[in-house]
C-alpha cells in the first residue's frame, strides 16, 4: 500500500460537475492498493496516518497530528501511484491492485477512518475521472508505504 499524504489548508474532488468530497484543514490522502496487500497493511497504514504528527504547535513545531487539530481527511484511490516506468515510456500498472480487490480495500480504509475517528472523512469515487483540487498547507507531502 502506498499512500501520498498532503496536508492542506483545503481540498476536493469532483467527478463531472459534482463535488464528491471536501475539506477544510487537514490530510488529502491519495491512496494506491498493491496486488498484494493486505488488511494488516491497511490498518497500520490508517493508524499511522491518524497519528501522524504533522501539523503545527503553539510553538509553529510540527507536533499534532490531524486527530489532534481535527481536521478533515479527503480519500482518493489512486492506481497510479503503482506505475512502472523504469521501461520505455509507457508506465505498467502490473503491481497494483485489481479493482475487485483495490476497490473494497479503499471502501475498508474509509470505513476504518470513520469507525476510529471523530473526523469528517470525505472521499473521491473509486474508479472515477477525478478533478482534485487542494491548496497544499506548507507545502507539507509525504509518501507513505507499508
Amino acid at each position: 500500500m502506498k499512500v501520498v499524504v498532503q496536508r492542506v489548508k483545503s481540498a476536493s474532488v469532483k467527478v463531472g460537475n459534482h463535488i464528491t468530497g471536501a475539506i477544510d484543514q487537514g490530510l488529502l490522502l491519495l491512496v494506491g492498493i498493491h496486488a498484494d496487500d493486505t488488511r494488516e497493511q491497511l490498518e497500520w497504514m490508517c493508524e499511522k496516518i491518524l497519528k501522524l504528527r504533522i501539523f503545527n504547535d503553539e510553538d509553529d513545531k510540527m507536533n499534532l497530528s490531524v486527530s489532534d487539530i481535527e481536521g478533515g481527511i479527503l480519500v482518493v484511490s489512486q492506481f497510479t501511484l503503482y506505475g512502472d516506468a523504469k521501461k520505455g515510456t509507457r508506465p505498467s500498472y502490473i503491481t497494483a491492485a485489481r479493482p475487485e480487490k483495490a476497490e473494497p480495500m479503499y471502501e475498508e480504509m474509509v470505513k476504518y477512518f470513520e469507525i476510529h475517528s471523530k473526523l469528517s472523512i470525505q472521499t473521491g469515487q473509486f474508479g472515477a475521472m477525478m478533478d482534485v483540487s487542494l491548496v497544499n498547507d506548507g507545502p507539507v507531502t509525504l509518501i507513505l508505504e507499508k
